[in-house]
């Protein structure tokens, strides 16, 4: 009789084994090709800061972003607009080369920062939702302010709000499913009518710029049945492109809705206007780019096209670009980096959030800058210490503490690497966040980052609780040399001989024999012997730059 019939059982079981394997190695091959792609991106894709615009041309120094706003800015005897031209030649003298300007966009009211974006085509030129002006000022106070900003050297970047519409002008009735907001990909009940705010028909604009108006077809969720009175996420049904798109972040089974009526940016009406927007806003403001909100939310594919499409204008291959991907996982932060392509630059969140836990508790120093795009990739870095959305009482609330703001200022400005974004918050005077010791130290480092931080880095992390970092200068400017402690409990201790941190470092060649001045204590002085070394110290919980001291000439 043959094998096959006396034993079944084993035959079948190889048969299933190599079945198996081949799915294993199938999946494996994919999951190989997938690594080498990111591993061929890390090694060959060159990071966005090598060659977008970071500023003018003729710009010389260190490329430096504002951003110009807090979550609640407003100006007791101006429009913010005509603050920000007042305070375009102060803002040059501090070597800023880039502003980040809130979104220049009418919103659903006429208190709305324009991240509740009701009409990307109205500047504060049309009467709408019971304004003119948006709450920044007027579309002649933006074009003024940033004619001064490019008179002085500074480009300006334009906020670009696109993921959603806040604020529709009538209710529609449409097909819809109600989702899990905790996974939106779970549906909780069957198809039925709702009733949506989705009909956005800009009466007040008549049609200039763009003659299209907006309906629920342009939609796939919102967030409210007015017929039922429910707050829900509720996804629209369509005969086609049904359903979320596929190419956003996957947190919450589908992260395609944050809020308002969420933009279908497979329609191709939506593609059109959203093409014609761009090159529009750009050509009338004179703006040199843009800061894109809350891309996890946005079709990936869509977004790369639009950035493309920005770049083929006459004159913008370099515009800049800066994403907002909110994550404090770098994990999670690299896949939307390698599929822009460098395209764009990305906010270091990552970076951030070790800056907020490093202000809350005991942190290792040395770890500082360990998983973050600054490390991984600093190229693509837009770092930052704080902004709107990390103020105490947002919802994305991670303010760094006073206590180790400027140091963490200090490892963007004056390090190296990465392109730095200071914060408003941090440097002008306001009701939500300001401190006075922090703003009048920030000036210092940005002087210190203008004359001072030239050449390569050379770390010294070598202490959990104080780090320091050298920057060797270049052929005509010197560098400086930086020490940062978050040892509080010994300055809290209040000891009676002052401690310090001392960490022996060696400056640059054209710096050897040099006495160095304390930049935040100016009565300190070390001198670096003939080979460049030199003991350099700072304050428990403190941080010191020292700077070559320039005897005043007799």
């Amino acid at each position: 009789m043959p094998t096959e019939l006396q034993s079944p059982k084993p035959l079948i079981l190889e048969r299933i084994v190599r079945l198996r394997s081949l799915v294993i190695l199938r999946s494996s091959h994919k999951m190989l090709s997938k690594l080498v792609s990111y591993f061929q991106f890390k090694r060959d894709t060159p990071g966005a800061l090598t060659w977008m615009s970071l500023g003018p041309d003729k710009n010389s120094g260190n490329a430096l972003m504002v951003q110009f706003f807090t979550w609640d800015s407003v100006h007791p005897d101006m429009s913010w607009w005509m603050h920000f031209q007042r305070e375009v030649p102060q803002l040059a003298e501090l070597g800023v080369t880039q502003v980040w300007l809130p979104p220049p966009n009418k919103a659903s009211s006429n208190t709305g920062q324009g991240y509740d974006a009701y009409d990307l085509w109205d500047l504060g030129e049309f009467h709408q939702k019971g304004t003119i002006n948006t709450r920044w000022g007027s579309k002649d106070e933006l074009l003024s302010a940033i004619a001064v900003a490019k008179q002085h050297g500074i480009d300006v970047l334009i906020d670009a709000v696109l993921n959603h519409k806040v604020g529709a002008d009538r209710i529609e009735t449409f097909d819809a499913i109600p989702v899990d907001n905790a996974n939106r990909l779970r549906e909780i009940g069957p198809i039925r009518q709702i009733e949506g705010w989705t009909a956005f028909d800009f009466s007040g604009r008549s049609g200039k710029y763009s003659k299209l108006c907006w309906n629920n077809e342009h939609f796939t969720g919102i967030d409210w049945d007015h017929r039922t009175q429910k707050r829900g996420v509720y996804k629209i049904v369509r005969k086609v492109r049904k359903g979320w798109s596929p190419n956003v972040d996957n947190e919450l089974g589908n992260y395609d809705y944050l809020l308002g009526a969420d933009v279908d940016f497979r329609h191709p009406d939506v593609q059109e206007d959203m093409a014609n927007w761009s090159e529009w806003i750009l050509r009338t403001t004179g703006g040199s780019g843009f800061r894109l909100d809350a891309i996890k939310h946005i079709d990936r594919k869509f977004l790369l096209q639009w950035i493309k499409q920005v770049r083929r204008r006459d004159g913008r291959s370099r515009a800049f670009m800066v994403a907002e991907y909110w994550s404090a996982e770098l994990a999670r932060l690299l896949p939307w980096v390698h599929a822009f392509q460098g395209q764009t630059t990305f906010f270091d969140v990552p970076l951030h959030d070790n800056f907020h836990r490093a202000s809350k508790g005991p942190f290792d120093l040395r770890c500082i800058l360990d998983k973050t795009l600054l490390k991984t990739r600093p190229y693509d870095a837009v770092t930052f210490v704080d902004n709107h959305d990390t103020q105490i009482g947002q919802s994305l609330e991670s303010w760094v503490d006073a206590s180790f703001k400027l140091q963490a200022y200090s490892l963007i400005l004056l390090r190296g690497g990465g392109h730095p974004c200071v914060f408003y918050g941090d440097l002008y005077q306001n009701g939500e966040c300001y401190n006075e010791s922090v703003a009048q130290g920030l000036r210092l480092l940005l002087r210190a980052r203008k004359d001072f931080a030239y050449g390569s880095s050379q770390d010294y992390f070598e202490h959990p609780s104080c780090i320091g970092f050298v920057r060797l200068g270049d052929a005509s400017r010197s560098g400086c040399v930086v020490l940062i402690s978050n040892d509080n409990q010994k300055q809290k201790a209040r000891i009676s001989v002052e401690p310090s941190h001392s960490i022996r470092m060696k400056v640059g060649e054209h710096d050897f024999n040099t006495e160095y001045i304390g930049l935040l204590e100016p009565h300190k002085i070390v001198k670096t012997t003939a080979d460049g070394w030199g003991t350099f110290t700072c304050r428990p919980g403190s941080l010191e730059v020292w700077i070559p001291h320039i005897p005043a000439a007799r």
